[in-house]
């Protein structure tokens, strides 16, 4: 007798026939007082377990519920019902944990559909649900699909600090980190807080990328990437915006701006292509949602295509390269922007392109993703190599369909003069990044990297719309519950 799960069983099925078997799950339906969709959470499909009534304790047949769960010993056989090939039949079950039905009422776990504004308020329970079960267990096989791919091509995972002293993207928006009492905060003698009498003897805050540290390691191991969670103090309440999200970010000696591209499309391609093997079915389902979903919007609104459909598609197209210049000109040019139609109009060149511009771009313009390249050297960060023309940097965006930028990343500069003069000019203090420095006066060489944020990867693979729900427990302004 063995106890698997049940994938597990539904995939290996023909050689279980006829043997007896433990499991253990939640009920998700109890119908007739015979027939019980059991579900562990390894898959979306349920397990139909048989039950003869009249063998069992009155008792345990009345404790049966939804969300109960149980731990059932029975045999495997065919099914003589549709829609599954082999049911259990019981033989003994032990209630684990009862279901307290007047609270369920309370809860997400009843057997009503919910609004995702409600299943977020109840995010320690939604992972109950077949929606987000689906999500989760997408999730889960992305993160291994990017480990796996950077072991394939032989980089080394690094973990980069999560406290720091050092603001990558020069934005400010970062959570301090400090020991001090928040009621009797030290002051030097001009008024300003004594950072020096902190834990860190200076002012650190939560990191927003790991990508400097990257750069340092692969200065001396060639391929490396970061995996890890990052943090904006952002005060926006937008559907793609998350306080505490993950980033993945590689940096690779010796590549050019054409090499972080490839690498780009590459990584994107492999990632998507594990998922639509390894997750048919919760992308099925997914599917099936996404394609509702579309039916409730104007027809001028729907997607073109379906969710694994536009997944398939992605690994199909090679991506358009197109600079900025190319992309202004196509901007400046088009109806939506001669009408007025976007938020924020295209006026000349060295324009912040917006996620309007770059939805535009991918899904009416070209149809197909998009990598912009060599961006004016104003609206990218300090670290970005200067171009021979001294007005653009060697940067590089991936854009995607219905999500807009997915990566960003470019050729570093490798020069330290030039290095210096942009840090100058962006006013980035040279003494707290000394160390940054020295990587490019012992040994400095070409190379690049990028950062995808993988939640934004998540939506787009799950055909969520809502950031929110594609990350376990959302930290957003004014929420940090569970």
């Amino acid at each position: 007798m063995s106890k698997k799960t049940i994938k597990e069983i539904l995939g290996d099925y023909k050689k279980l026939l006829h043997h007896d078997i433990t499991i253990q799950g939640w009920v998700r339906a109890f119908r007739s007082n015979r027939f019980i969709a059991l579900n562990d959470g390894s898959t979306i499909n349920n397990l139909q377990i048989v039950v003869d009534f009249e063998n069992f304790d009155e008792e345990i047949i009345k404790n049966i519920k939804t969300a109960s769960s149980l731990k059932i010993t029975g045999e495997v056989v065919e099914s003589e019902g549709k829609g599954q090939d082999i049911e259990i039949i019981a033989k003994k079950i032990t209630i684990l944990g009862d279901n307290f039905s007047e609270e369920m009422e309370k809860t997400v776990l009843q057997p009503k559909k919910h609004s995702l504004e409600v299943l977020r308020e109840q995010a320690h329970l939604r992972f109950r649900t077949n929606l987000f079960g689906a999500v989760f267990r997408v999730r889960s096989a992305v993160s291994f699909a990017i480990h796996q791919f950077f072991n394939q091509n032989h980089f080394f995972y690094m973990n980069t600090p999560i406290i720091t002293g050092a603001d990558a993207e020069g934005a400010g928006e970062m959570f301090g980190v400090t020991n001090f009492d928040l009621n009797q905060i030290p002051r030097d003698e001009n008024g300003d807080i004594d950072f020096a009498q902190d834990f860190f003897g200076k002012k650190t805050n939560l990191t927003v990328s790991g990508q400097l540290e990257a750069e340092t390691a692969a200065m001396g191991l060639g391929r490396v990437y970061t995996f890890g969670p990052t943090f904006r103090a952002e005060n926006s309440n937008t559907t793609r915006h998350l306080a505490e999200f993950w980033m993945v970010e590689p940096e690779v000696a010796f590549n050019n701006l054409e090499d972080n591209i490839d690498l780009a499309e590459n990584f994107l391609k492999y990632v998507i292509g594990y998922v639509l093997e390894n997750c048919k079915f919760d992308l099925k389902f997914l599917d099936q949602r996404f394609a509702e979903e579309q039916k409730q919007k104007p027809e001028k609104d729907r997607a073109k295509e379906g969710l694994i459909e536009k997944l398939e598609n992605v690994i199909k197209k090679r991506f358009m390269r197109v600079s900025y210049s190319e992309a202004i000109e196509i901007l400046l040019n088009s109806k939506e922007n001669k009408k007025g139609k976007f938020q924020f109009p295209i006026e000349e060149w060295g324009a912040d392109l917006q996620s309007e511009h770059e939805r535009y771009l991918v899904e009416k313009h070209f149809e197909s993703p998009v990598v912009l390249f060599d961006y004016p050297k104003e609206i990218k960060a300090f670290y970005m190599r200067l171009n021979e023309d001294g007005k653009t940097v060697a940067a590089m965006d991936v854009l995607f369909p219905g999500i807009g930028e997915i990566i960003g990343g470019s050729q570093r500069e490798e020069r330290l003069d030039v290095l210096k003069t942009k840090m100058q000019e962006m006013h980035i203090d040279e003494h707290e990044l000394w160390w940054y420095l020295d990587t490019r006066k012992f040994g400095s060489v070409p190379h690049a990297g990028f950062g995808l944020g993988l939640e934004r990867l998540i939506l787009f693979v799950t055909g969520m719309t809502n950031i929110r729900d594609v990350i376990p427990f959302p930290r957003t302004p004014k929420n940090a519950e569970f």
